[in-house]
């Protein structure tokens, strides 16, 4: 059993996601960064897509109320055990009575707290991923108390230890709409830096505008990396929990390693497009 004694800043339970519900108007959620997620799990011998807890920006508090072993990966939130410092990407035995302290990140804007065995969490969907119009749960709250399953496997898979790094180039692919930028803006969007403002797991709101007078489409299907073009020149890249369908014209594309990148950025920090052919 684990007691949350601080929720930190948005603390959540995310696995790989949901599968074959968007027809029906149900984001996948899931993982933000998924590379950084899936390490945490295998270097505990867990499958790569089990359940885990994604920490944003300031971390929680938790006091373990039995022993475990856990693994943190992602951005760099000097965690602490009993206020030792304790290595990331590495499995880490924690014994009754711990406490796991996450602090505000340095590096990165998201880390992933994994634990052997399997979190106990409703499956709604196929998923526990918390997602706020599908679960009881929105994030985790202060004195939240949940259980984990230990599956007590000796740890015989020997992990490359891997350093976290930031990559602010964004690989992207040309959208359904990429024709309907005239040559100027395509040349500003892959020359000129953009920087990100209000962001969060549906979406990424970048500050500059290309002022190239699309107009809206026909609602069509959006997925996580669709970058948006609005009317008034805004740019928006979709996240894991974006909506199913949208009207603005879906100019780019990211793949799946810009969308764990961009998932590690935060307000402020400045990206660039790269174009795959």
């Amino acid at each position: 059993m684990i007691k949350v004694i601080s929720k930190g800043l948005y603390t959540t339970i995310q696995d790989k996601g949901r599968f074959g519900y968007r027809n029906i108007g149900v984001p996948s959620s899931g993982y933000m960064d998924s590379e950084s997620a899936e390490t945490a799990n295998l270097i505990i011998n867990n499958p790569k897509d089990n359940p885990l807890i994604e920490v944003t920006l300031i971390g929680p508090t938790l006091e373990f109320e039995k022993s475990a072993v856990i693994c943190i990966t992602g951005g760099e939130f000097s965690p602490t055990l009993n206020d030792i410092k304790i290595s990331s990407y590495s499995a880490i035995e924690v014994n009754k009575g711990d406490i796991l302290k996450i602090n505000n990140s340095s590096i990165g804007s998201r880390c992933y707290i994994s634990i052997q065995g399997t979190i106990i969490s409703d499956t709604i969907l196929g998923s526990k991923s918390f997602y706020h119009q599908i679960t009881n749960s929105n994030i985790i709250e202060d004195g939240d108390i949940f259980l984990f399953k230990k599956n007590i496997r000796t740890l015989e898979q020997k992990y490359t230890h891997k350093k976290f790094e930031l990559n602010k180039t964004i690989n992207v692919f040309r959208g359904p709409e990429f024709e309907f930028l005239s040559k100027e803006s395509i040349k500003t969007l892959f020359n000129e830096e953009f920087s990100i403002g209000i962001n969060n797991r549906m979406a990424y709101n970048l500050l500059e505008k290309i002022q190239d007078g699309v107009n809206s489409i026909i609602s069509s299907g959006v997925i996580p990396g669709t970058v948006q073009l609005t009317p008034s020149g805004n740019i928006i890249i979709l996240h894991r929990d974006s909506q199913t369908t949208g009207g603005y014209p879906r100019i780019l594309q990211l793949n799946e390693k810009s969308l764990n990148d961009l998932a590690q950025l935060r307000t402020g920090d400045n990206i660039r497009f790269k174009l795959l052919n």
